[in-house]
This record gives structure tokens, sequence and C-alpha cells, in this order.
């Protein structure tokens, strides 16, 4: 018998699959033999999900009331709120604002339509850094100001933890505004990037705009830095602006350090404008009215002081260069300058007197002056009457040198100037002034006493050693006159203008001159000899020896009464008497030639000095010399030689006993 084979099926052993299994089937036998990776696959893709379908303005809550705890201001996202999520974090808002100070007018600090940031997603993840690599604002607008108690409104919050690190800002039609009401200061102005020079920094920005500066309307334009660089207060800030305030004009190009609380700076500044006295309004420097000027050099600031050095330029038609400082550390600001002139028009100076430089279209002025100028011509007076302002001589300190190596003056021989100013609590000194004048000098010491409603004056001045001809040079006659001059003014007055001043004074003047010579053709003229002037008219003239000339005058309530005068040659003396009146500017002086030889036809008689300082007169006495011609007619009538007797002069001039102690 065959055996049978047999067939034994066990039950454990898995019953092969078919070839057509379905990829459900492998997924599930995939999920059997991975659960965790197929568990972490699923969370993946459902995060990924929920990320592509999630709204992310439910968070727009949270990160309000985060800022809010955080800063102590209000926080809003008006708009949408977007997240694009990767190694750069991508995070949109749309109609974001940040709150104010509470004790601020405006509720709104800063708002933007529009503000996009990168934030690297692994530092912040790994270390808690946040890097922001680039922010951009679509029309931003953020106010600055200052509160009653000199606290900015961007003041605010915990400074501790972890500042972010900002890389690149752009903004797009950006507005800035900075207020600050105890300096009358609101400044407006329209922000906007520009492209980097370098791909790895941070774009540059335009400004354009204005408003006032301690009350004074200007405008602004320029390029400056990213406002990011502002963040560092250790790194400069580099500007390249220009600014203009009425007439003045400012070009800034250079570094700012911390310009938030204007700590340093390192700038080169231009400055122009129509006149000087117009920069005390806008920084609190007080100067004498000028001409239109034009100055540059370095702006720089060290704590408390303001420095502008190595500066050059012009003012009116004279050049001006040097350094000063202004610190503003004490109670009041102090003005410090070492100023040079190569070339100094002394008309340029009128304005330290309250005069204005002649308007004779040739000199440099401004519609100002150019008014002060028609005002003083219409005048019937010569001295300024321009009044002092008292507030301005008692609102800084000044410590200012000044020297002219040379001078230009159409009417003055002028030679050079050392000024010395100081100005201390309304107390002005001019400690030297000195002129060199006509190869001589005149040495002065002023001093104005502004501490009280009226100033009082007092002026110690010297001149030595003035070449008589350089001092007339426009008369012919006087070209060939030899002597020096010199003279002594102390004088004291109480008044708010140099005319008050002067008006006022009490004091003594004297005036001298030492041996000398003049033409002789002047002395005969001066005494009306007829004779002797036609003699040296149609032969030569001659020069005559001056022995001395002297003028001494007491000064009472502006009047210069003459205590002795005279004028003494080898030929004539002539003396003289009468006053001058500084309070109402007129003369009345009598001068009497006395002849020291004989001669006929002549008609000596009193010279009369008169009119007023503008239209001064110098005629003789003519009821003397009509009392002289009369005689010779009279004794014309009796026999005509004899009339000749009428117009003999004798001679009989004495000599002087003056001496020469002025012309040294």
């Amino acid at each position: 018998m065959v055996p049978r084979p047999s067939v034994s099926i066990s039950l454990m052993q898995p019953i092969p699959e078919p070839r057509n299994t379905s990829l459900a089937a492998r997924a599930s036998d995939a999920v059997a033999r991975h659960p965790v990776l197929t568990a972490l696959g699923v969370l993946l893709v459902a995060i990924a999900v929920l990320i592509a379908l999630w709204d992310w303005n439910w968070f727009k809550g949270p990160v309000e009331r985060r800022v809010q705890a955080q800063t102590g201001r209000a926080f809003e996202i008006g708009g949408d709120l977007d997240v694009d999520l990767g190694r750069i974090t991508t995070i949109r808002a749309d109609a974001v604002s940040f709150g104010n100070a509470a004790w601020s007018k405006d509720p709104m600090m800063a708002a933007a339509d529009h503000v996009e940031l990168d934030i690297e997603t692994w530092p912040f993840l790994l270390r808690r850094e946040v890097r922001i690599p680039e922010m951009r604002l679509g029309k931003p607008r953020l106010r600055l100001e200052t509160g009653p108690k000199g606290v900015g409104n961007w003041v605010f919050g915990d400074s501790q933890g972890r500042v972010p690190e900002f890389r690149k800002l752009w903004v797009d039609d950006g507005r800035l505004r900075y207020i600050d009401p105890p300096g009358r200061t609101d400044i407006d102005i329209k922000v906007a990037s520009r492209a980097a020079p370098r791909e790895d920094a941070s774009p540059p920005i335009e400004v354009d705009g204005g408003g006032r500066w301690k009350g004074n309307r200007f405008t602004l334009q320029g390029r400056a830095e990213s406002p990011l660089e502002l963040r560092d207060k250790e790194q400069p800030y580099r500007i390249n602006l220009t600014a203009q305030a009425g007439a003045t004009n400012a070009h800034a190009r250079g570094t700012l350090l911390d310009p938030l609380r204007m700590r340093d700076f390192d700038l080169q500044l231009a400055l122009s404008g129509q006149n000087l006295e117009d920069l005390y309004p806008l920084i609190g420097i007080v100067t004498p009215a000028t001409p239109p000027y034009k100055l540059d050099g370095r702006l720089t600031r060290d704590a408390s002081t303001w420095k502008y050095d190595d500066f050059t330029g012009v003012v009116g038609d004279s050049d001006l260069a040097g350094s000063a400082s202004v610190d503003t550390g004490g109670a009041r600001p102090y003005l410090r300058a070492n100023l040079v002139s190569k070339r100094l028009d002394f008309d340029d100076l009128a304005g330290f007197v309250g005069a204005a430089p002649q308007a004779d279209g040739k000199e440099a002025s401004n519609a100002e002056l150019q008014a002060l100028a028609a005002r003083q011509a219409a005048r019937t007076r010569v001295l300024p009457d321009t009044p002092y302002e008292l507030d301005k001589l008692r609102a800084m300190d000044a410590d200012v040198r000044w020297k002219a190596h040379r001078i230009n003056s159409p009417t003055l021989p002028l030679d050079d100037m050392d000024a010395h100013l100081k100005l201390e609590g309304g107390l002005l000194r001019l400690d030297p002034l000195n002129f060199g004048v006509a190869n001589g000098d005149i040495r002065s010491i002023i001093r104005m006493d502004a501490r009280e409603a009226t100033i009082r004056t007092n002026a110690q001045i010297t001149a030595r050693g003035l070449d008589l001809a350089k001092l007339l040079p426009d008369a012919k006659i006087t070209k060939s006159a030899i002597g020096k001059v010199g003279g002594d003014i102390a004088i004291a007055g109480s008044g708010n203008s140099v005319a008050k001043m002067l008006g006022s004074a009490d004091g003594d003047i004297a005036l001298g001159m030492g041996h000398g010579q003049i033409s002789n053709l002047l002395m005969e003229l001066a005494g009306i000899d007829i004779a002797e002037a036609l003699k040296f008219l149609v032969t030569k003239d001659r020069k005559v020896p001056i022995r001395c000339a002297f003028g001494d005058f007491a000064v009472k309530d502006g009047v210069m009464d003459a205590r002795a005068l005279a004028f003494d040659t080898s030929d004539t003396i002539i003396v003289g008497n009468g006053t001058i009146s500084l309070r109402d500017e007129t003369l009345d002086l009598r001068l009497r030639p006395r002849p020291k030889d004989r001669s006929i036809f002549t008609l000596r008689s009193p010279l009369l000095v008169g009119g007023t300082f503008k239209d001064p007169s110098f005629r003789p006495d003519l009821a003397r010399v009509g009392l002289r011609g009369a005689i010779a007619l009279a004794l014309g009538s009796i026999a005509p030689p004899a009339a000749l007797l009428g117009t003999i002069d004798l001679g009989g001039g004495e000599d002087s006993g003056c001496g020469g102690q002025y012309a040294k």
C-alpha cells in the first residue's frame, strides 16, 4: 500500500498577500511598522495646514497687552496681523499706533499705516535674542515732545532687558514732529529713505520741512544717516543739512553725538545772512548790527561749550577770521572770541555806535541799515542817537579780542586796530580800544555800565604822534604841513545812545601840537592878509615854522568851553575862545589872528567858526572887516594914498608860551 502524502496547515503562519495589494493597505502596514515617525509626520502636516489656514489676528490682543504692560503706553493693531514663518520670520501689521505720555495733549506718540519686520527665528528660539535684519514702515508718524518737567515723551517703560538689534530701516513717506514748548520750538519735517551706498548699510534718509526754532520760523532740507544710528549714543551720526530762518542761512555737514540731547558736535558749519544781529533770537548770541556776512568754520561741542574754530569769511566789506566759543553752563551765555581782520572797512564798525555804513551804493549793506542810513542823512544832527538795547547788554557775558592789520576809511587816516571787549552782567569795558591813526596812535579805555536803566559811560582817550598832513589829506594847501598832533580826553556821561552820552558829558578835553611847519599862504589867508596872500599865489608859497598849537576845553553838561585856544607860528598867532556844544551839536568859536609882520592890504579881523557839526561855517567877522574898510574909504576921500593906511597892519603879535607835550 502506497502511503498517501499528508498536508498540514499551520494557523500561525501568515498568508501571503496577493500581488495587487492596495496602497491603503501598504500605508497601514507602514504605520504599523513606524508608529512614532508616522505620528510626527502627521503632526507636521497638521501644523502646516494650521499655519496656512490660521488667522494670526487672534494674537493681536495678547501682543497689545504685552506691549502695554512693558511700556505703560497703549498699543493697538487696528488692521490685520500676518506672520510668515521660516528661518527669517516676517511679521506684518497694519494701522499700528502707540500711545503718548499722559501729560501730552495728543494721545498718539507714533503710528504707521503699515509695519513689516523680519526676525531671525533660531537666535530668538534658542537664546531669546531679537535680531531684526530689516524693518519697513509705510507712512509712519512720530511725535517727540518735552513735558512740563523737561522730560521727553520718548522716556517710558522698563529699560531692563535686551534691546532688539535693528540692522536696516526703510521709511516710506514718513513724518516727524518735535515740540519743545518751553523752548518755543515746533519742528515738522517729512522723512523718506533713500538707497543705501552699500548693500550692508542702513538706508539714509532725506528730510524736508521746517517750523519754529525758539519762536523763529525756519525751513530745513538735507540728508542724514538712518535713524537707527541714533540708538548708539557713542557713535557719531552723520548729517548734511541746510536751514534757513528769515535772512539767515546755515549749512551743516559732519557728525553729531547723541543728537536728541545735543551732546557733542563735529560739524563744518557755513553761516550767511544779512545781519549778524539776527543770530540773537536764534542762538542767544548778541552782536551789533552788521552788513551782510558769510562765514564758514568748524562747529564742535564739549559738554556745555560750543566752539566755532578756524572760521573765515567776510562781514560787509571786511574780512574776518578766528575762533569763538560759547559756554552755556553758567547763568548767562559766555562768548569768548579771538578775531583777526587783514583788511577792515571802518564803515562796518558803525553798528557798535548805533550808526549805519554809508549808503552810497559802494558799501555792502542791507535793507535795515539802508533805512537807518537814510534816516541819518535826513537828520540835522551827526551823533548817532540809536539807543542801545539794555536787555541784550545784560543777556550774555563776553571776552572778545579783535585785531585789524589794515583799515580802509575814505575820510579818516586810520592804520590799524586793537580792541579787547569784556562784558559781564551788563558792565562793558573796552580796554584797550586802540587805533593807529596818521602814523600815530589813539589809545582808549571805555567803560559802559548798563546795569541800571540809564547807561553810565566813562572814556579815557589819549592821542599821540598824529601826522598833521595826514589828518587833512584832502586839503591841498595842508599837504606840505609838518607836525605831530596829540591830546587827552577824559569825560563821563549818562545816556543810552552815543548822542545822549556826549550830550550830558562832563570832563576835560585837551589837544596840542609841537613844532612843525605849515603853508604861509594858509596863515595869511586865515588873517585875510591880501598882500601877503597875493605874493605867495603869484610867486611861490613857502613853509612857515609852527611853534605850537593847543586847545584846552572844560566840558560841562555836554558843552566844551575853551579855557585856552591858540595856533602860534613865526608869522601869525591865532588865539580864540568860545564853546562847542556836544548836546546841541553847534559851534561857536571866535579866532583872532594877530600878525607878527607888517603888511598892507590886510583886513585882519576875528574868524568866526559857527554852524552845526553837520553844516559848519568858517568866516571872518564881517562887522570888523567892514569897519576897517570904512576907515580906508574915509582916508581915500581925503587923499587916495591915505587909503592904504586903513589896511596896514603893524604886526605886534607875540609868541605864545605853549609847549609840545601832546606831540610825542
